[in-house]
């Protein structure tokens, strides 16, 4: 399966939520690297290789839009796709999100097929 192969930071500081969407992703065959604060998430995307970010948006020590940020202005894994699963809902964060980088946004509570089915679409973009 070519999804296998296919490397996703998963950057979330729920316990429940980062262990939903592992069993839904690694059942898909993906290789997945977790991150439990936004520092935490920063190091894996400046000494990783990864083809997909998930990242909340209110974490820990440092916010989502500073990781999407850091990652489109840096040189490492500035191309790769990233995904907000976040809890926010108004428009105003989820344009922030999209203007600071975001490929796409996915509100709480998390719908296992819609995250499939997104993962699925920037995977193979």
């Amino acid at each position: 399966m070519e999804s296998a192969k296919k490397k996703i930071l998963i950057i979330e500081d729920n316990e429940i939520l980062i262990a939903t969407m592992q069993f839904i992703l690694e059942k898909e065959g993906y290789n997945l690297v977790l991150a439990k604060s936004g520092k935490e998430g920063l190091s894996l995307i400046d000494e990783q290789v990864i083809d997909l970010v998930i990242t909340d948006l209110a974490l820990p020590q440092v916010h989502g839009y500073e990781i999407i940020d850091h990652i489109r202005k840096g040189e490492h894994n500035k191309k790769v796709p990233i995904i907000i699963v976040s809890g926010y809902k108004d428009d105003v964060s989820i344009t922030e999100g999209f203007e600071v980088g975001a490929d796409d946004y996915i509100k709480k509570p998390l719908s296992p097929a819609e995250l499939i089915s997104r993962v699925r679409l920037r995977m193979h973009a």
